[in-house]
Formats: structure tokens, sequence, C-alpha cells
């Protein structure tokens, strides 16, 4: 148990197992993010719970020193959701990744954030299969070639974001596994949100995608091609954040400041309660456009573990505690001869 006014430091959540990622992999900067981080947020370290399903993202509950669950191919929401319900005290995080999540796992992930379940998922986006050696991913760009798509992948590619924004997630986010002050800002953000919290993480496989988010994190030119959200702020970017976003209709335009000043900016409403105007930032094309990154959503709703206490307190208050023997043997019952 922790104490009562301790102070808990990042050691505090390091564990002694072996860090077993390749050396160079953004999981690294992602794990000194949330290590970093839950000290931070006053919070007992056995109210934390981490649960992952299978993936290189996956090894997150065995080097963070909190209570963890490694569950099964996709399904850590399903255990995420017993776990919160059983217990709502707890802190519940999910550590995940493109394929984890969005393949095998995608029909678990979009009715946990349609629930509202208060966890936070941190989706750990290389756009590539890591641990079983480079195929592609549902995040693989078309034209990708990887061990199992050899002349290119013809898939269209699922955009994270819009898959979050349209299954009713009530915070989501997006960071780069390098960009340690904004990943940890956006962690923060996550931990404070009270309902389902979806932050996609770009992170670099540098044995089977190296180099994939090269162009938002290289120095010379990352100004040129990331957009920060910034609630209540317009858009603006570039090194002298001479460049910004407008809509013409409803497709998002650059304007370049210098020769074309403008006070019809995209002005930044995380809260806003429709989805829509996130939808189509999240829908700059790459390269094309800079890809946004920071809270594209954060609104207030009901959450599913909150209704289901309260629906069970209160048929509690008026039927009182019940019998499982009863309720085992209500209803319709069959004979086995």
């Amino acid at each position: 148990m922790t104490p009562p006014n301790a102070t808990l430091t990042k050691n505090d959540f390091k564990t002694d197992q072996e860090v077993r990622w390749c050396p160079g992999c953004g999981d690294y900067a992602i794990l000194n993010a949330v290590q970093s981080v839950f000290p931070t947020l006053g919070i007992p370290k056995e109210k934390f719970v981490v649960v992952s399903g299978i993936g290189c993202s996956s090894r997150l509950p065995y080097y963070v020193n909190t209570y963890g669950f490694h569950s099964i191919h996709g399904r850590a929401p399903a255990f995420a959701t017993g776990i919160k319900c059983a217990n709502p005290e707890l802190s519940v995080w999910i550590g995940t990744g493109d394929g984890d999540a969005l393949s095998i796992g995608g029909n678990h992930l979009i009715h946990a954030m349609r629930r509202n379940l208060d966890v936070k998922v941190l989706m750990f986006n290389n756009r590539i299969y890591g641990l079983t050696k480079g195929q592609f991913s549902p995040t693989s760009e078309v034209g990708k070639i990887t061990k199992s798509t050899p002349f290119g992948v013809v898939d269209q590619p699922f955009n994270p974001i819009h898959l979050a924004l349209g299954a009713g997630a009530t915070f989501v986010a997006r960071s780069v596994d390098v960009m340690s002050k904004h990943l940890t800002s956006v962690l923060q953000r996550a931990a404070a949100h009270r309902g389902f919290a979806f932050v996609e993480i770009y992170q670099n496989c540098n044995i089977f995608n190296d180099g994939a988010f090269d162009h938002l994190v290289e120095k010379e030119i990352r100004d040129d091609h990331l957009v920060e959200l910034e609630h209540g702020k317009p858009l603006k970017f570039g090194k002298a954040k001479d460049k910004g976003v407008r809509l013409r209709g409803y497709a998002p335009e650059i304007v370049d400041l210098k020769t074309t000043p403008t006070d019809d900016l995209i002005v930044w409403d995380e809260h806003e309660p429709s989805s829509a105007l996130a939808f189509l930032i999240a829908s700059m094309p790459e390269r094309a456009m800079p890809q946004p990154i920071g809270v594209f959503r954060a609104v207030d709703k009901p959450t599913f573990d909150g209704e289901l206490r309260k629906q069970a307190n209160e048929v509690t208050a008026t039927h009182g505690d019940g019998d499982l023997k009863d309720l085992l043997y209500s209803g319709d019952l069959w004979n086995v001869e």
C-alpha cells in the first residue's frame, strides 16, 4: 500500500523486469512518458491497473510497477471493462497497438468507446505488425511493401482518429513518441478525463518500418508537417507560425499568412459537442497538409461504469440485495434427462 501523503516518483513505477524491446524502438519513449506521468496524478500506486492484449506494445504491464493484466489478442477492452466495473476506484489503462486494437480487437474497442467506459487507451501506431516480424497492419499506407504484401498494400488504411470520433469516444488525442513534452501533456489530459480516453501515439518501429514518421520529427522540416490543436487558438503552423488552416466549404485549406493575411482561420474548440470539425481536421492528407496533434475532442458524458453502478444501487435500494440461487432458478428452466 502507498503510505498516506507519500510522494511518488518515476522510480516507483519502474519494475525489475528487463525491458525487452528492440534497441531504438519508440516504445521506450512511451514507457518513459507513462512512468513519468503516473506519479504526478495523485493516485496511489495500487490503484493503477495496466491491461494489454498481444503485440510489442502489450509488454507494457511488465514494465510499469502497478497491477497489470497481459490478456489475449484484441481483448484488452473486454478485460478492462470487467476490471473497471468491478472496482470503479481503479485507474485503468490499456496499452495496445494498431494491429491488436484495430484488427482482431476492433469490435471490442468500438463498443468500449461508444459506452464511454472510464479507461485510458494508449494505441502505439507504427503502421506495421512488429512482433510477428513485419506484416502490414490496418494502418499501413496503400502501396506499402511488407512481408505479407510484396507487391504493395491494396487495403485502404484505418484512420484511428476517425474511428474514435465515429464511435463516440469522449476524449480523442494524438501525439508522437519522441515529442516527450507534448506526449506527457496529452497523457496528463487523458488521465484527468472522466470517460473513455483514446490516445493515438505515432511510434517508430526501427526494425520493420523505420522512418515512417521522420517528416514529423526531423527538426528541419517537422514544423511544416505538424499543426498543434490548442483549445481556443487558431490553427497555425510553420517555424514562424506563418501558415494557417481555414475551411473552404467542407474542406480544410492551407493559407500562407505572409501573402494572405486573414482572420478566418479555424479556432480550435475541443469541447464542441459535434465531432464533425474534428473529423474534417483528422482527414487532412498526410504530407500534402500538416498532421494534427493534440486533443481533438474532450467532452463530458455519463460513463458506462458509473451508470451501471448507479443502476445497481437503485435496484438494490428498491428490491434488496437479492439471492443468487433465486436468480439462477428464475425464468425458463429445462430438465435434462
